[in-house]
């Protein structure tokens, strides 16, 4: 598991595009509880990817400025941002995605999209994963808070019970 310890004082552009990230992050199923009778798995999953073209967007909108060197080997965006990408949610959809279209393909046509995943021997183990990714970008979230110099939005997201 990859764990960021260090220090990041970030400049101006890097702070707006903290400030997008962090709002992606917080009103996503990547932070919110996905709870037994809730959702879709497909759905989270989805939500999960679609990750990667707002941060590409991002990467691309504040540009060189939010991936500059900075002193005393100091993180910036540019490096939190992939590394939360590739550590925080690539490896969760290289595994349970494949898998979960595999089950998708063998859904009747007589049963609902919901019913045939809730069917899935897996689907307990695919909820346990997200809860798990969860945490990872819970932490990130945290981070982008802080150098946003915002309170953490996290506390007007409901707990699982």
């Amino acid at each position: 598991m990859f764990e960021i310890s260090g220090t990041w004082e970030p400049n101006d552009a890097e702070r707006r595009a903290a400030w997008e990230l962090y709002v992606e992050l917080v009103t996503r199923v990547s932070v919110v509880p996905l709870r037994e009778d809730e959702g879709l798995l497909r759905e989270a999953l989805s939500s999960l990817h679609s990750l990667f073209s707002t941060t590409r967007e991002i990467l691309r909108k504040y540009g060189p400025e939010v991936a500059e060197p900075k002193k005393n080997g100091q993180y910036n965006f540019g490096y939190l941002a992939v590394a939360m990408l590739n550590y925080g949610i690539r490896p969760l959809l290289a595994s349970w995605h494949p898998a979960l279209a595999d089950w998708e393909a063998r859904r009747p046509d007589d049963r609902s999209l919901r019913d045939h995943e809730q069917a899935w021997h897996r689907a307990g183990e695919l909820r346990d994963a997200l809860r798990d990714a969860r945490v990872v970008l819970t932490a990130y979230a945290g981070l982008l808070a802080t150098a946003c110099g915002v309170p953490n939005l996290l506390d007007a997201v409901p707990t699982e019970s």
